[in-house]
């Protein structure tokens, strides 16, 4: 396995080690600038979400704080036409695929048309741990089958890693040499769980290895380092040239939902030591000693990412809810027999309410 990828260092500057080999697309001013703008809206975003949960106007939310360069790195690295499949932090690659924020809202307020305004091949956010690389296996197989140059890209935190739905997808991906990346964010935690205490290998990037498929990590507090990657990976898919593995090293500045509370099991001095190193502050101070980016530019983003969250707020809050018997909708695709009776028996329970459950 290659040593872990990494381009810049915690403090934004370029490693002088990697000065000659850095690819050219970090000489290129709109594309990082664009970046960042994409980082700095996940991460007002994730603070609103955070705040509406709090207050009870959406359920329970998963925040990304500290992980923002994995998400924009793979909505970026992703072409239109290829499929993302997802599990439940990639806000970042959801916003850049053209989910709507007040949709996002939507579905973490337990409204499943949130979940389907994006590309119409993607699958929605997955919950259940690691069943989504089940998922994009059999696209990928199918992608292969009718000859198509798209790639499928599938995330996963680092506990996903542990379960058997992973590995079977490795080796399936490995045998069949189907055009998909795998990217783990690997963010340290696993709820309470931590990284030493899931997995005896020394990477998990490594865990590619019985299945022959090519490997890497990479520093996903580095943007340049997780993009040039995740671009690299999706790029010999789509060429039919086989399957990747990335391992995203980032932290979990947050609780692990709105549902827990970490302090409880992290020491503070472990997160206070992980802000030092987290993505958006040593992207800005790169694109800052560049002369790309200024106060003025960052104030002027800062006040726009508010604006746009006040609206999707109202847009989210003006929202009609969705009948009550829409919970059986996406279920099957083909609809069996039995459910007839509940259904029968929700709407019965609707009209003697009212209208509600």
């Amino acid at each position: 396995m290659r040593p872990k990828l990494q381009y810049l260092n915690d403090d934004g500057n370029l490693l002088r080690e990697h000065i000659h080999q850095v690819p050219d697309f970090i000489a290129h001013a709109d594309e990082i600038v664009d970046a960042y703008r994409w980082m700095c809206l996940t991460r007002a975003f994730d603070q609103k979400a955070v705040a509406m949960q709090r207050t009870g106007v959406i359920g329970t939310y998963p925040s990304g704080l500290g992980q923002e360069a994995i998400s924009v790195a793979c909505g970026r690295a992703l072409h239109q036409d290829d499929v993302f499949v997802p599990y439940y932090r990639d806000h970042g690659t959801l916003l850049i695929r053209g989910h709507k924020i007040s949709d996002l809202f939507l579905y973490w307020g337990g409204d499943e048309r949130g979940s389907h305004s994006g590309p119409v091949q993607d699958m929605p956010v997955c919950v259940p741990i690691a069943t989504q690389a089940s998922h994009a296996v059999g696209i990928a197989a199918a992608l292969k089958i009718q000859k198509k140059q798209q790639a499928v890209l599938c995330t996963l935190g680092d506990g996903a890693t542990s379960k058997g739905d992973f590995l079977e997808a490795l080796n399936l991906a490995g045998v069949w040499h189907l055009p998909v990346v795998f990217v783990i964010n690997n963010n340290q935690w696993a709820i309470s769980v931590p990284r030493n205490l899931q997995s005896g290998a020394p990477t998990l990037a490594q865990k590619a290895e019985a299945a022959a498929i090519p490997n890497i990590q990479v520093d996903g507090n580095d943007y340049l380092a997780t993009f040039d990657a995740i671009d690299e990976a999706l790029h010999r898919a789509r060429q039919r040239k086989g399957p990747s593995l990335i391992e995203a090293i980032s932290y979990r500045l947050s609780d692990h939902t709105t549902a827990d509370d970490a302090s409880r099991y992290r020491d503070s001095a472990e997160v206070e030591q992980a802000w030092a190193r987290e993505p958006i502050k040593r992207l800005q101070r790169f694109i800052h000693s560049q002369g790309w980016w200024g106060e003025k530019q960052e104030l002027s983003w800062q006040d726009h990412c508010q604006t746009l969250l006040a609206k999707s707020v109202e847009e989210y809050q003006a929202s009609e809810p969705e009948c009550a018997e829409a919970m059986f909708d996406h279920l099957y695709q083909e609809w069996p027999a039995v459910l007839d009776e509940q259904l029968d028996l929700c709407a019965q329970k609707v009209e003697r309410n009212g209208g509600g459950l």
